[in-house]
């Protein structure tokens, strides 16, 4: 059993909504607000204090916010200062330092680290295994695959810090390194094992060691050589908001025409 209360501390000063369940060996720290209807396991930690918390007797840990239907799985650690959208989730042993903001029903995978100050829009999904640099800004509805990079130095060791940039519905593939102030745009589509640095307009299939653009990624075909397989929400709708839909219907519904 998971939730058997042992071992829990909740700070007096954070705000635990209704129906939350957390679980054994978990830590809430001050200023941590958790949403209705959310799963916290065993071995988390929630609102981490920055380095600061440590050296600075008048410390105060910034807020953290996780949104209604959060789910979080065991051995994960979100640092304070951080905002969660609604339905959040991740894998086992995520990390995500301060000052991470991730819209609405994004999944975090297995042993991935964020490394803070960094921002997503809705319905990311990070695969396991995925290293986010900070300054790093990712779209709407972006795919990341296992064993994906974001850097953010483009002079190692320095005080500079650009961190990649990624469109809406763009999909990042395995094994995959972006070099600093890379930009990605939307609808895109980087092979796997590439090494990105640059800019690349929207729809670009991008390969290769260094990577380039070798084509418009709506001319990549299915398996069945019928018909293209991007932009892919038309091809691919399996617990997306277009799901009953269609992408078509949702997207003239939501902003996105021109997508």
């Amino acid at each position: 059993m998971k939730f058997n209360n042992k071992n829990i501390y909740i700070s007096e000063k954070a705000i635990i909504g209704k129906n939350v369940k957390i679980g054994d060996n978990t830590v809430i720290y001050d200023n941590v607000t958790i949403g209705d209807n959310s799963i916290i396991c065993n071995d988390c930690v929630i609102g981490e204090p920055s380095n600061d918390y440590y050296f600075n007797k008048n410390y105060e840990n910034p807020k953290t916010i996780l949104e209604e239907g959060a789910f979080i799985r065991s051995h994960s650690i979100l640092y304070a200062g951080s905002s969660f959208g609604k339905k959040f989730s991740t894998g086992h042993r995520v990390t995500i330092r301060e000052h991470s903001k991730f819209g609405n029903n994004c999944r975090i995978g297995t042993v991935s680290d964020i490394q803070g100050y960094v921002e997503f829009g809705d319905n990311c999904w990070l695969h396991s295994n995925v290293h986010i640099g900070q300054q790093s800004k990712i779209g709407n509805y972006v795919f990341i695959y296992p064993y994906v990079v974001f850097t953010n130095d483009p002079t190692p060791p320095s005080d500079i810090c650009i961190g990649p940039t990624i469109g809406d519905f763009s999909q990042i593939a395995v094994g995959t390194v972006l070099l600093p102030a890379s930009e990605i745009g939307k609808h895109c589509l980087v092979g796997a094992q590439s090494l990105v640095g640059g800019k690349y307009e929207d729809y670009s299939l991008i390969i290769g060691n260094p990577a380039k653009k070798i084509k418009d990624v709506r001319e990549l075909k299915s398996k069945n050589g019928k018909k293209s397989h991007y932009p892919w929400p038309y091809n691919f709708s399996r617990n997306m908001p277009w799901e009953h839909e269609g992408f078509e219907n949702w997207k003239l519904n939501n902003g996105y025409e021109n997508d």
